[in-house]
């Protein structure tokens, strides 16, 4: 099998596609590679690949200087063209991102930051996050072609909008995308920050896995769902929420008070503002969830016992995940996912015992390899496939201007 082709052949109609095919081989293609495998008539090949370069879409392939003779003509995707910005903010802290056209980062930054501070607040912080890294990658406000935003919150994904959100207090229904259009010339994307993690592991650790489930234990529990290849966001965008599902302890008498107002709902036992209130209540001094972290595993009895416990609910909740969803991978992540010694033992053996056989053959549950950048990977990724998509290529090409686009066009489709 030849590795170096891209992975499928496509119709090539339209110049977004012919950019899709140089997309699935970073070496780079010569104009007869694409009459090949489009089956189109050079004279096409060459109109649509005069539009992508005019564009500054494709460039030339940087020569080999280990390769003889004069070498054919080849095009490579431009990467630098443009700018992402993304910022992936959670409970206690947020990281932004300038990430290049192929998703990857130029530079970063994280800071402490307090989301229940509210939206005005917050992204002040981040857009002056922004303001800060574009000079370090050369970058200026103009050459952002695209924005994601990952929240720790339900969100509407067709107006960007947070719905109802549980610990995001203030920002409900606050429209994000128009707090930075008068900035920014280009669309915003805005999601639940567990869909662009779990997009993320889907793109960059397991690309050929087209089921998987993502949970972040951090401050709260949240799941992110990949089907099919795809994001997973249900009808209205609440799809997966695991950590509200309400679950009944043995040894519990009275049922915790949730922060969503329900009782006994899974993030009640097993978040991590959860095992703080549990800790404190055993005379132990945390301030937050990483000093939870820290005594877990230093091996403190008490808080050994109480992640063991949180194993065991989180374990039921994910085995009837498994039977409804049936996944090829689990994906771990959040702060409370380093505790895995103590977290892992107790989840995998309640999800093999609850689940299906046949849902639990081949699945492998894991942590995050992205660890702390899950979510910016992710962002990054679905602003890249958003950007490339054929009507947006097409945009590019045309020099369709992107300024203050109207509420229903601010944010990007995306995979």
């Amino acid at each position: 099998m030849d590795t170096t082709q891209p992975a499928a052949a496509r119709s090539g109609t339209s110049p977004g596609e012919i950019l899709a095919l140089f997309r699935d081989v970073p070496d780079g293609l010569t104009k007869t590679d694409v009459v090949q495998h489009t089956g189109l008539s050079r004279t096409t090949v060459n109109q649509r690949l005069d539009g992508l370069l005019a564009a500054g879409l494709l460039v030339p392939a940087p020569r080999d200087a280990r390769t003889r003779g004069r070498p054919a003509g080849r095009f490579v995707v431009n990467r630098d063209r443009g700018v992402l910005l993304v910022a992936d903010l959670g409970a206690t802290g947020l990281r932004t991102a300038v990430c290049d056209l192929a998703g990857e980062v130029r530079a970063e930054r994280e800071v402490a930051s307090d989301v229940t501070d509210g939206p005005e607040a917050v992204l002040a912080v981040v857009d002056g996050l922004f303001r800060e890294l574009l000079p370090e990658t050369g970058h200026v406000e103009s050459d952002v072609l695209g924005i994601g935003i990952g929240v720790p919150g339900p969100v509407d994904f067709a107006t960007g909008r947070v719905v109802s959100p549980p610990i995001m207090t203030g920002w409900d229904r606050y429209d994000i995308p128009g707090h930075l259009a008068p900035r920014y010339r280009c669309p915003v994307l805005v999601d639940k920050d567990v869909n662009a993690m779990a997009y993320g592991e889907h793109r960059l650790s397991y690309p050929d896995v087209d089921h998987l489930l993502m949970v972040k234990i951090g401050t709260g529990v949240g799941t992110g769902m990949i089907a099919g290849g795809r994001i997973h966001r249900g009808a209205d965008g609440a799809a997966g929420d695991v950590g509200h599902i309400q679950v009944t302890v043995d040894d519990i008498d009275e049922p915790p008070v949730c922060r969503c107002g329900n009782t006994g709902c899974v993030e009640a036992y097993a978040g991590g503002w959860a095992l703080v209130r549990d800790l404190r209540a055993a005379g132990r001094d945390v301030a937050g969830v990483d000093d939870a972290v820290r005594l877990i595993r230093s091996g403190d009895l008490t808080a050994v016992r109480l992640a063991r416990r949180a194993a065991r609910i989180l374990g039921v909740a994910i085995a009837d995940a498994v039977n409804m969803f049936n996944p090829r991978v689990i994906v771990f992540g959040g702060q409370l996912a380093h505790t895995e010694e103590q977290l892992f033992a107790g989840i995998r053996e309640v999800v093999y015992r609850r689940s299906l056989p046949l849902a639990t053959r081949n699945l492998q549950i894991v942590r995050s390899a992205l660890d702390a950048r899950a979510g910016v990977m992710g962002l990054s990724q679905l602003l890249v496939d958003g950007l490339y998509a054929p009507h947006r290529v097409q945009e590019l090409i045309d020099g369709v201007p992107e300024a203050h686009p109207a509420p229903s066009e601010r944010t990007v489709a995306a995979p």
